[in-house]
């Protein structure tokens, strides 16, 4: 497959290039994500019509995305900025958003002789995808000195991708789409917003601002971790799939408290697990993302930062495998309903006083998130065909939650070892519920 050609780069600034002199402190649940990688997601779209491509030729559709950029930015000035720091005289250290305009990172690029076919037709993601991003290979913490978003606009033979990348300790997935979103609506001609964003971070009351921590623990990186050889594929459920798979799960334990999600997710750990082929007395565990908008009452769904938390179900393997999918699906929804806003405060509370980071490590974690809103971006010339994401936060373990192009379908984009995807691909119990 051709390498990907760089057309053009430049940066693209806020509407009224006036820099507001805004300073957003970050809070916990942003100080932890520096130490790892941005947040890269992507949409394949079908190229412009021809009746469309006289008045949108390739020059006035880039010219056109980078406009409705610069308008969107207008209402999103934090992702034109930069991060900043003070630094102490204790060695600690404390990290901002500088609304200062630098602007945004716009690279206009092509993958010569690379058509829609290619991306999704294959069993696994082509690594070209990777290339269709910008920003590759940066930690949070490098937004001192680098853009805190990043847009990617790669044709293709019959399509375009728009590859977006932006700075974790910024956004979380819930705030990635909401920009995502807005974008598509301005592009598409929308003078407001439909959701203006909310940019002010919560904190704690009493809480010393702003929050300092130890200078050498920011760019602490975890020495012993090592990525092995990866492959992605994408695996899609269908509704009615879901749905049996969700009344199996709660026939199972006599209930009706497991959700949809719940049972898949279930059924994807035991899956890895099974075909991992580990020992049944190790003990095994799945990260999973939990949002805490809903959560928290003080906390706005226009809210834009980072309001997720990490929360940990521990299961032997054995247990895992035996006790059926009911089981581990009712483990999984115990942890969940731990997370309640007087957790979230304490957790908001106590960090700054030990601080922990989120790390890189070959462990299960299921992130994103089916209900954000992505087939529903539309920049003017139809919706789009399929997602994808970069290279960032890839290691053995790590699931991708996605709404699928039909209402009420997921898929699953699987980062794991070449070996674990072909066995799970031979694993009846499993791809029974996968179509396609």
């Amino acid at each position: 497959m051709a390498d990907v050609r760089f057309i053009s780069s430049s940066i693209v600034q806020k509407a009224n290039h006036k820099a507001s002199g805004e300073r957003i402190e970050l809070n916990p649940w942003d100080l932890r994500l520096l130490q790892i990688g941005h947040i890269q997601k992507g949409l394949l779209f079908p190229k412009p019509k021809p009746d469309l491509q006289e008045e949108k030729t390739e020059n006035t559709l880039i010219h056109h995305l980078k406009t409705s950029l610069s308008r969107t930015l207008h209402h999103f000035p934090v992702l034109a900025g930069r991060l900043a720091t003070t630094e102490y005289e204790d060695g600690s250290i404390s990290f901002f958003i500088d609304c200062n305009n630098s602007g945004a990172l716009f690279i206009h690029a092509a993958a010569d002789g690379v058509t829609i076919s290619d991306i999704v037709k294959p069993v696994y993601v082509p690594p070209i995808v990777h290339s269709f991003f910008p920003l590759n290979g940066l930690k949070n913490y490098e937004g001192v000195a680098n853009p805190l978003l990043g847009i990617q606009i790669t044709d293709l033979a019959d399509g375009i991708f728009i590859g977006c990348t932006i700075n974790h300790a910024v956004a979380d997935g819930s705030s990635f789409w909401h920009f995502f979103n807005s974008w598509s609506e301005i592009s598409e001609g929308a003078i407001q917003l439909s959701k203006p964003p909310v940019f002010q971070r919560w904190f704690p009351d009493g809480i010393d601002l702003p929050i300092r921590i130890p200078q050498f623990l920011v760019k602490q990186i975890n020495e012993n971790f090592m990525l092995p050889p990866l492959q992605e594929r994408v695996f899609h459920f269908t509704k009615e799939n879901i749905a049996k798979l969700k009344a199996k799960a709660n026939a199972e334990i006599g209930t009706n408290n497991i959700s949809s999600l719940q049972a898949l997710l279930s059924h994807i750990w035991r899956s890895v697990i099974r075909n991992r082929k580990i020992d049944p007395n190790e003990e095994t565990n799945y990260r999973i993302v939990v949002g805490a908008r809903q959560r928290f009452q003080e906390l706005s769904d226009k809210y834009f930062g980072n309001a997720i938390q990490g929360e940990i179900v521990l299961m032997k393997a054995k247990e895992l495998l035996e006790q059926g999918i009911g089981n581990v699906a009712c483990q999984m929804n115990r942890t969940i309903a731990k997370v309640t806003e007087e957790s979230l405060k304490i957790f908001l509370e106590s960090w700054p006083t030990s601080p922990t980071f989120v790390t890189m490590s070959n462990t299960l974690v299921a992130s994103s998130s089916p209900r954000f809103n992505m087939y529903g971006n539309d920049f003017g010339w139809g919706k789009p065909i399929a997602v994808r994401s970069g290279s960032a936060n890839k290691f053995d373990g790590q699931i991708n939650l996605y709404c699928g192009a039909e209402e009420g379908s997921i898929d699953i984009e699987a980062c794991l070892l070449p070996e674990t995807l072909e066995a799970m691909a031979n694993d009846q119990e499993f791809m029974d519920i996968v179509t396609g």
